[in-house]
């Protein structure tokens, strides 16, 4: 991995390293069990033993802290790799810091019931995380801007005769965000009954609108781009011909070029991007594009270029 990948990394790394510094200095003087949560007045209502508290922060740091390096290495110069970064550094703090000085609250007490949380603790608990993604923010440096990719081919267009007219339309549909939102709706209905319609609703929320986007109909005719989910026919999305000086077709990769999945924005595109592979790319009047990852995207350009090509014959341009 490259220096940024180690450096997103670091602070988990730091972690482990001063937790376990601490606790290997004041083991010998911990009572059994902790006390590992404190109530509104500092006092202790939550207990757990020593080395299952050790050993669920250090798995926490370690994992969070390899997810983060392998993350930052995917996205490369995707953009808000920066704020990836801070986010990092500031929950390596909120492990950290508080780790340790639950660790130094209970150090040299005999009964853990009687271990006390000041509240200069809690001021440092909070303040730690925000200063520390701040300092992740600053020292990780500006997000490079990635290039964009070139198209696939040469911009074509497709052969119709005077007065002839056409449509194209795909399906594009991805099996791991169905899967998600399955895994929302049963959890919304699993909550709502067992603990709390109000997050259960909420959960519920984030299922339609994750199963909205899993199947996409996207078409492609004389009044422009369409999108429609095949849950509700109605577009959700349409980008008229006036709007496009060009449409082409390229290889998308969404992490590389988005950050990610799913209807995505970031500096300079927008789009909806569910897999790798071939996309439809429009390159806005403002500078800007959008983009679909869909099959068979260089006919569907094609066609969007001609009706491009026929509007701007009739202005006369």
């Amino acid at each position: 991995m490259g220096a940024r990948n180690w450096f997103a990394a670091f602070p988990f790394v730091a972690a482990v390293a001063i937790t376990s510094g601490v606790y290997a200095g004041v083991s010998g003087r911990l009572p059994e069990p902790l006390a590992t949560h404190f109530g509104p007045g500092g006092q202790a209502d939550g207990y757990t033993s020593a080395h299952g508290f050790l050993t669920v922060v250090l798995v926490a740091l370690l994992v969070l802290g390899s997810g983060l390096g392998v993350l930052v290495h995917l996205r490369r110069t995707a953009s808000g790799t920066r704020w990836a970064i801070s986010a990092g550094w500031g929950s390596a703090a909120l492990l950290g810091c508080p780790a340790c000085l639950t660790l130094l609250a209970n150090a040299g007490v005999t009964d853990a019931a009687d271990v006390r949380l000041p509240a200069w603790q809690v001021v440092v608990t909070l303040a730690a995380p925000v200063l520390c993604g701040g300092l992740g923010r600053l020292l990780a440096g500006p997000d490079e801007q990635p290039a964009l990719r070139g198209p696939s081919g040469p911009v074509r267009r497709l052969a119709l005769a005077r007065g002839e007219t056409a449509g194209w339309s795909r399906t594009v549909s991805s099996p791991l965000m169905a899967l998600v939102a399955v895994a929302l709706l049963c959890a919304s209905l699993v909550t709502g009954f067992t603990a709390d319609w109000f997050v259960g609703v909420g959960l519920l929320g984030g299922a339609l609108a994750v199963g909205a986007l899993a199947s996409v109909r996207v078409t492609v005719d004389r009044r422009g781009l369409a999108l429609a989910s095949t849950l509700v026919p109605y577009p959700f999305r349409r980008i008229p011909l006036d709007r496009v000086v060009e449409a082409v077709s390229r290889k998308i990769v969404p992490f590389a070029d988005f950050g990610g999945w799913g209807y995505r924005t970031c500096p300079g595109r927008s789009g909806l991007v569910v897999r790798s592979g071939d996309g439809l790319v429009l390159r806005l009047a403002g500078g800007r594009e959008f983009v679909v990852t869909v099959d068979d995207a260089a006919t569907a350009a094609a066609l969007f270029n001609t009706y491009l090509d026929r509007a701007r014959a009739r202005q006369g341009g």
